[in-house]
């Protein structure tokens, strides 16, 4: 994001502002901008008299000013943390007075995760001309991969687009999931190489031929020997692979088939924007539309809410993952 790497960059040239106010769904940026703070504002021998860390459930909007009002020791600043600040969100408003009149020598950084800040408030409108508010918007799935890729370039790194899928598939949108994983496999490949399937499934323990990705794609293309080896893998894998999920991702595709049929241009640029998808999945909805008519989608997607029914309990009498994976193939192709 421009906006993250804008404040980042600031905070290492030193040009920092008296509050931060960090918030929003997607936590990772909040997360990235607070490292960055408690590493580049002060040097290490600064940090034990002048970085506090304050947790939102053990303090007051009180507690958090008194800190921020105090004078650095034998340094120009000092940095206030409070993580957890969704905490004090009932109180939240009272940190306006001193918005208005921050202490110039204290950086204070506000942690407030999966909530956001009324932008009709005052607090918001006053941190808005002295600081910054950041908030932190959860990526739609098609965002997901363009991410990937980007974060590894940054790194030194490039990557296949099936391990971007595997990726994706296997660790959905939570952006600090996906960058652990992608700092192991940066501790374990060489600096400018392309990571593929095969290091993920060596790496990270997804396997490349046996994945929703895969199922879906047999589905997709009605190869029924494929997707009945791939379920098997599943019933033997249950716990790497749970039922619920494996519906959840197939009905998420039926329904945009089904948008699929709906429009009347079905070039790979009106397809893709339409779907929300990368345009590398655009020949995987030609190819199962001619599989599977409006109908036949139709009928598919009320059976799938019915899966995921039985998949959570209703209705299925103890019957095993392997039998509702079973099941689950007859009753879509």
């Amino acid at each position: 994001m421009d906006e993250v790497g804008k404040i980042l960059i600031d905070i290492k040239n030193g040009n920092t502002k008296p509050v931060y106010f960090l918030c929003g769904e997607e936590t990772f940026y909040v997360d990235e901008i607070t490292r960055h703070i408690e590493k580049e504002v002060l040097t290490e021998e600064e940090r034990g008299f002048n970085q506090v860390v304050l947790y939102g459930k053990d303090v007051t909007i009180d507690d958090i000013i008194g800190n921020a009002k105090r004078y650095p020791m034998m340094s120009e600043k000092q940095v206030v943390i409070v993580k957890e600040a969704q905490h004090l969100s009932r109180t939240i408003e009272n940190l306006t007075s001193y918005c208005e009149n921050p202490q110039p020598s204290t950086v204070l950084v506000i942690c407030y995760k999966y909530k956001k800040l009324d932008k009709r408030k005052k607090l918001h409108k006053v941190i808005n001309k002295i600081g910054v508010v950041f908030e932190g918007k959860k990526l739609y799935d098609n965002q997901v991969a363009d991410w990937i890729r980007k974060n590894l370039k940054s790194k030194g790194f490039t990557i296949s687009h099936k391990a971007t899928v595997l990726l994706v598939e296997f660790l959905g949108t939570d952006l600090s999931k996906i960058d652990n994983e992608l700092k192991k496999l940066q501790l374990v490949l060489p600096k400018e190489s392309e990571i593929t399937p095969e290091d993920i499934e060596q790496h990270i323990g997804i396997s490349k031929d046996y994945n929703n990705f895969e199922l879906k794609k047999a589905i997709g293309e009605k190869d029924i020997l494929k997707a009945t080896k791939i379920i098997n893998y599943f019933s033997q894998n249950p716990k790497d692979n749970p039922f619920v999920l494996t519906v959840t991702l197939l009905h998420s595709f039926f329904s945009q088939l089904l948008q699929y049929h709906g429009l009347n241009d079905h070039s790979p640029k009106n397809v893709a924007s339409a779907l929300r998808i990368n345009p590398y999945f655009v020949d995987e909805f030609h190819t199962a539309a001619r599989n599977y008519p409006m109908k036949k989608v139709s009928n598919v997607v009320a059976s799938l809410r019915e899966m995921d029914l039985k998949g959570k309990g209703v209705g299925a009498n103890g019957i095993s993952q392997a039998d509702l994976l079973k099941e689950l193939l007859v009753k879509i192709i």
